[in-house]
């Protein structure tokens, strides 16, 4: 059974810089697509970034586009979202989760999620 652990979260300036982490035990992430997906309060949960089995294809919601980067390290079994130029407007609470994608070169935020983290959160305050 694939488990998932946020962290990394915390409290940044507008314009300032975090780094997620979704850490995967339990399996491979080899097998897996990852999203990251983030849900502010008393919002819809919304797509943020995925990237596929092999990372060679990665996908990005418009609002973070150009500010924020998906990477994973499947040695580590690790994926990372790199956020920078944050904006009071990204604070949520930010979830990773994966899914059984068939194909290695592609992903979708919109498609079922099968497993997913507890969640981390992220505060853009000044």
């Amino acid at each position: 059974q694939l488990q998932l652990v946020e962290s990394g979260g915390g409290l940044v300036q507008p314009g300032g810089s975090l780094r997620l982490s979704c850490a995967a035990s339990g399996s491979t992430l080899v097998y897996y697509a990852i999203g990251w997906f983030r849900q502010a309060p008393g919002k819809e949960r919304e797509g943020v970034s995925c990237i596929s089995k092999s990372g060679s294809n990665t996908n990005y919601a418009d609002s973070v586009k150009g500010r924020f980067t998906i990477s994973r390290d499947n040695v580590k079994n690790t994926v990372y979202l790199q956020m920078n130029s944050l904006k009071l407007e990204d604070t949520a609470v930010y979830y990773c989760a994966a899914y059984p994608s068939i194909s290695r070169t592609m992903c979708v935020m919109n498609t079922e999620y099968n497993y997913w983290g507890q969640g981390t959160q992220v505060t853009v305050s000044s």
